[in-house]
């Protein structure tokens, strides 16, 4: 096949896949991974925002001894495929584990959590690859399917597993929307929750149990290494665009929503690529996109907002030096600018519209400059030094002392 008719062939299969016209199995598939991505998002956000996304990822990689115990569990009594309940019940099971015993080292002993989660994410997931190792060599480990679970896979899927995914994602997303109010207060302030005794241990846990069902639900389509990308990168992304939780949360649950749904056609459509990597993959270009084009965070927002302010600032340096008695260039980019707004004459002076407009930046610019040199830690941090209005940021009574020291000095003169 051509490279000019790939590609327009994978984007009509694509654009099947998202329309539901690829049959019944791939609409339920598709309908499960977008369920997933949005559960992830609303679950995600509430991890993120209370500092446990490291715990999810010790949570993802912990699944996988528990995928294959299961698997074993279930060969010894006598099933000769893998039974999808069976595997997630142990993927819970040992993800839950995880999450436990990270909470109870690092409650009772003085190791950073980081470090306790990178030992017990080590220790399960090479525990998991032992026993993976184990079953291969089985008779009925061909029949496993088990890799699908560490990138995944949503080719092999069937219909009932489509909809184990869905109802686990649809009902974590629930929970968690009804546990709104709680999770918002424990993220934000939990000593203050706990001061109006509200069980802040049984949220974190509830808050966890909820993202080991998502993780649970997501194996089979993101895999356990890349579950926990799920469940972070919407939710940052999301961060660039809102401060508010609510927004916050319905964005993420977006961007979730759209990678799972594009993820999945993607790999529908194109042989052999990982369902899971795909889906991240798209998560990761909404987060690209959040950081670049973001109105509030962005870098390009950053950027212009820089830009301007040093623009702002030269123009307030350079008329309050014209009032100050320096010359202003006549001619150049400067001095034309200046001239298009009326502020200088052909010579270079200021012009009476010029000389109104520059004697407030002058006498604000002196504050500024009296304020830094005679009490530097009244200037609030974060103030735009010289282009916000002082009178708005220092106390009074520091304006009062800043303008008898500048009138002294001007009198001086």
């Amino acid at each position: 096949m051509s490279m000019e008719v790939w590609p327009l062939d994978v984007w009509l299969r694509v654009a099947e896949i998202l329309t539901f016209r690829a049959g019944h199995n791939a609409a339920v598939v598709l309908a499960g991974a977008t369920l997933l991505g949005i559960a992830a998002g609303v679950v995600g956000t509430f991890t993120f925002l209370r500092g446990r996304a490291l715990v999810s990822d010790a949570l993802g990689h912990a699944t996988l001894p528990g995928v294959v115990l299961a698997f074993l569990l279930g060969s010894a009594l006598g099933l000769t495929t893998r039974n999808l309940p069976l595997l997630l019940a142990g993927a819970a099971l040992t993800g839950s584990l995880a999450v436990w015993l990270v909470q109870q080292v690092s409650r009772h002993t003085r190791l950073a959590e980081d470090a306790v989660i990178a030992g017990v994410l080590g220790g399960f997931f090479g525990l998991g690859v032992v026993l993976l190792s184990l079953v291969q060599s089985l008779p009925t480990g061909g029949q496993a399917g088990l890799g699908t679970f560490i990138l995944g896979q949503t080719a092999g899927m069937t219909r009932g597993e489509a909809w184990t995914m869905a109802v686990l994602a649809g009902g974590a997303a629930l929970a968690a929307l009804a546990l709104y109010k709680e999770f918002r207060l424990v993220c934000f302030d939990p000593d203050f929750a706990r001061g109006l005794g509200w069980p802040v241990a049984l949220l974190d846990l509830g808050m966890l149990a909820l993202a080991v069902v998502v993780t649970v639900a997501g194996l089979q389509t993101v895999g356990l290494v890349l579950v926990v990308a799920f469940l972070v990168i919407p939710p940052v992304a999301a961060r660039f665009w809102s401060d508010r939780l609510d927004r916050m949360l319905w964005l993420a649950a977006c961007f979730g929503g759209a990678s799972g749904a594009l993820g999945t056609a993607l790999s529908g459509a194109v042989p052999d690529l990982p369902t899971g990597a795909v889906i991240v993959l798209v998560a990761g270009v909404f987060f690209l996109v959040s950081l670049l084009l973001a109105p509030g965070r962005g870098v390009l927002a950053a950027l212009a907002r820089q830009l301007g302010l040093r623009l702002r600032l030269t123009r307030v340096t350079l008329l309050a030096g014209a009032v100050r008695g320096r010359p202003l260039p006549p001619r150049g980019v400067v001095g034309h600018w200046l001239r298009l707004r009326g502020l200088l004459d052909a010579s270079g002076r200021l012009t009476p519209h010029g000389r109104a407009v520059a004697e407030p930046l002058e006498r604000n610019l002196r504050r500024w400059e009296l304020a830094l040199r005679l009490d530097p830690h009244a200037v609030p941090d974060g103030t735009r030094w010289g282009v916000d209005p002082a009178e708005r940021v220092l106390p009074a009574g520091l304006l009062a002392r800043l303008d008898a020291v500048g009138d002294s000095a001007e009198a001086a003169r």
